[in-house]
């Protein structure tokens, strides 16, 4: 006579479902699907970017850069006239 089984339901959806999820991402990474690293490969992408563009503002804004362009500018347009 074979014994009942003392697995319940839940357990065995969790079963299924864990191997139904392995079977996919075993297939996603057979396929050269990166699911999910999009989103934080972007999310560092453009906090680098906000981080690049706060020091080319702070640059360009001091004192000494905005004389050497106002110097290049004026040496432009004094050399073409």
């Amino acid at each position: 006579m074979r014994k009942p089984s003392t697995v319940t339901p839940v357990v065995r959806l969790r079963r299924a479902l864990s191997t139904w999820w392995t079977g996919r991402t075993a297939a996603a990474a057979r396929l050269g699907l990166d699911r999910g690293m999009s989103t934080a490969e972007y999310a560092v992408g453009t906090i680098a970017a906000c981080g690049f563009a706060a020091l080319l503002f702070k640059v360009v804004t001091s004192t000494e850069v905005q004389e050497m362009l106002t110097t290049l500018v004026n040496r432009a347009l004094n050399t073409a006239g």
